[in-house]
């Protein structure tokens, strides 16, 4: 689903050319963050042996309608922030393979079983020590939930304790992006005691089996991390007190990295990476997600143009992605198909049937008229895209009218009962397993996507048959159909990813960043971050 954050492309002027902006050059201050064959773009230096605070300063914080509870978190911003005290089963490696974290080992005896081990000399941050009943009443808390990320985890059939350290999941039919599901924040296991018998609200406070535990945090201006005594591998953790600011302006963030009042910070704006070029001690990189830009074509319509395939097919064989890459994104991102196009197994967009058109259908486009276009304001970046949009159908004689809202009556005009919109932009969370964001295409399982998408069978057909296909070429295959359905439907068109800007201070810090992250959470290594004698 479209996750609320702030990010601004490429900031310049755009122009007819769509020429006005391209991809930083690199300097000692940047780095393009171009694929790495470890699947980092920096690891952290052995040599730092310090312990001791680290400063980060980010735009937003978390604001979840559920508090503090994982489980209801919807956005990357409190996966990435309440990571830091709740851990999964299972994590993600740098190349989004699955790896064990609470888990010691699962095995698989059959497509829809899984029998998870779990590791030893796990507690929670009050001392008491994780067990079976945790992880079954985390799962089966989850699973009943009205929680968006819930119906991520797929058919699960049972949870049930079958061994004193021993969890077994039944599924009531094979969801391969099973695992995948596990990996990320809301599916963490929680203290159940604690919950169970009121002793904790986890609306209001966190308890973990984590890194950190929280001191204290003010909403929208602060969080303050500590380290978490009882972790298991607590000495390993250099960092020793967190703290995370909350500072909105974009050129606030630029002069606490500049004067080093901060460590490690997010931007919005890819021009970052040129404006801190020659900076002393600072270095910012790019990393790619998962994530993606998308265009919704409002086919529900029945008196507009849009309810007409040919005319929405032809619109989207007048779309430049890789322009829109470069001209928006200042040549950071990436054209996608719907499966993300930095995963394992995902299509290629430049084989997708729009991409191989020629000639867009000119008697189509002559249909369309004039198209009004949705954006919300928080995210500037959206603004650019709908730009370059703008002026490529321009071009082929479609008049585009670009309608600017808040985020609120955004929502309400997209997302609501009675949409109004004929085009809109906006972003998903592309997660870890190829198929995963796919469930959103069918309206009857995303079910906000309902009021604007009709139903395609067909589609459905294919996003249940990926999920369920083993790895393999088979599974590649299927994939590259479910994205050839997606783009000649043309109802929600995938765009291009949605890269993350990350600037630190060399002389606080050696972080460790990866070439591309699934679950939105760049603070995901913070334990192996190293830091100078000293500090």
């Amino acid at each position: 689903m479209r996750r609320s954050a702030i990010i601004v492309g490429c900031s310049v002027a755009l122009s007819a050319t769509l020429t006005s902006c391209s991809a930083p050059a690199a300097t000692d201050a940047t780095d393009t963050g171009k694929a790495s064959k470890s699947g980092y773009l920096t690891a952290s230096d052995a040599s730092f042996k310090g312990t001791g605070p680290l400063t980060v300063q980010l735009d937003y914080d978390s604001v979840e309608a559920g508090g503090l509870d994982p489980q209801t978190a919807a956005t990357a911003r409190s996966w990435s922030i309440e990571s830091l005290v709740y851990e999964p089963l299972v994590t993600v490696d740098p190349k989004f393979g699955i790896e064990p974290l609470l888990a010691s080992s699962w095995k698989q005896p059959d497509a829809t079983t899984y029998v998870f081990t779990l590791r030893k000399g796990v507690t929670f941050s009050n001392g008491r020590a994780l067990t079976t009943a945790d992880v079954v009443g985390s799962l089966q808390r989850l699973l009943k939930s009205k929680a968006a990320y819930a119906a991520q985890l797929g058919p699960v059939k049972s949870v049930t304790a079958t061994g004193p350290t021993e969890v077994t999941v039944q599924l009531a039919k094979a969801y391969t992006p099973f695992l995948a599901a596990l990996a990320n924040t809301p599916a963490a296991i929680l203290p159940m005691k604690e919950i169970d018998d009121g002793s904790l609200d986890l609306t209001k406070e966190m308890l973990g089996t984590g890194p950190f535990v929280v001191k204290n945090h003010k909403q929208d201006q602060y969080w303050n991390f500590t380290r978490n005594t009882a972790y298991r591998d607590t000495k390993k953790v250099r960092v020793d007190d967190l703290k995370i600011e909350i500072v909105p302006q974009e050129a606030a963030r630029l002069a606490a990295l500049r004067n080093g009042s901060a460590a490690v910070v997010n931007f919005n704006n890819i021009d970052s990476m040129d404006q801190l070029t020659g900076t002393r001690n600072a270095k910012v990189v790019s990393q790619a997600n998962s994530d993606f830009y998308y265009l919704i074509q409002n086919s529900k319509n029945p008196d507009s143009p849009l309810a007409d395939e040919k005319v929405r097919f032809a619109l989207n064989s007048a779309l430049n992605r890789t322009e829109i890459a470069s001209v928006a994104l200042g040549g950071q991102a990436q054209p996608t198909g719907v499966t993300p196009s930095v995963l394992p197994g995902a299509c290629d967009p430049a084989k997708l049937p729009a991409a191989t058109v020629k000639t867009p259908d000119a008697a189509a486009l002559k249909k369309a008229g004039t198209l009004r276009l949705a954006v919300y304001t928080s995210e500037p970046a959206v603004g650019q895209i709908a730009q370059v949009i703008q002026q490529q159908l321009a071009k082929a004689g479609v008049t585009v009218k670009i309608q600017k809202y808040d985020d609120t009556t955004y929502g309400a005009k997209v997302f609501g009962a009675k949409p109004d919109f004929d085009l809109a932009v906006g972003w998903f969370a592309g997660y870890v397993d190829a198929s995963m964001v796919s469930r959103w295409w069918n309206p009857v399982l995303a079910g906000f996507s309902g009021t604007f998408l009709n139903d395609d069978k067909t589609l459905d057909a294919l996003i249940d048959k990926a999920a369920g296909e083993p790895d393999g070429a088979t599974r590649t295959k299927t994939l590259a159909d479910l994205c050839a359905r997606v783009d000649t439907a043309a109802q929600m068109l995938p765009l291009v990813t949605r890269p993350s800007v990350i600037g630190y201070r060399t002389d606080q810090v050696s972080p460790t960043l990866r070439t591309a992250e699934g679950y939105g959470n760049f603070l995901r290594d913070i334990t192996s971050y190293t830091l100078p004698a000293g500090k």
